[in-house]
């Protein structure tokens, strides 16, 4: 197995949920994420490309990024720890109730 890493953005990562694991089209998945049908296009191929690269050259998978931030409403999942939060009100930072880790 390689040492080598792979870094996944939060963007990549957020494109992989939005349209591998919850099934939206691109439109439904670009506006979920406040961008435009050709910017997430560009961001899924990207993050489809950097799977690609770790599952068949066997590197490690890295996710981090800058700032998050969450819709009142809107539901998550922690890239570190996989919980599902979301906030309830303005007030509520960013921050995985379970692993206490900023996504």
């Amino acid at each position: 197995m390689s040492s080598e890493e792979m870094l996944l953005t939060l963007d990549e990562y957020e494109s992989l949920r939005l349209a591998d694991l919850e099934g939206l089209y691109q439109e439904q998945a670009a506006s979920r994420m406040n961008v435009s049908r050709q910017t997430f296009g560009r961001i899924i191929e990207a993050a489809r490309r950097k799977v690609a690269d770790v599952l068949v050259n066997g590197k490690t998978l890295r996710i981090e990024g800058g700032p998050v931030s969450i819709k009142v409403g809107e539901t998550t999942r922690c890239p570190r720890c996989h919980h599902a939060f979301g906030l309830r009100n303005s007030r509520d930072g960013a921050i995985c109730p379970h692993c206490r880790k900023q996504p």
